[in-house]
């Protein structure tokens, strides 16, 4: 089973970017990656940067 990225994690309060699910408070789609997120994007919890988010390895459960 190999880790694909899907999160990416805020270090500052704990939310996480699913790019499964987007971010519905800021109208981002589902399926957006988060490098693809716009330039000006921030947490939508305590509005940190893109910068202060880390990747999260989640499982596949399909490799």
């Amino acid at each position: 089973m190999s880790a694909k990225v899907l999160k990416y994690k805020c270090e500052v309060c704990g939310y996480e970017y699913d790019e499964n699910l987007g971010d519905s408070q800021s109208n981002i789609s589902e399926g957006i990656s988060f490098k693809d997120l716009p330039h000006g994007w921030r947490c939508p919890v305590c509005g940190a940067d893109k910068d202060r988010f880390f990747e999260v390895k989640v499982p596949s459960l399909y490799s």
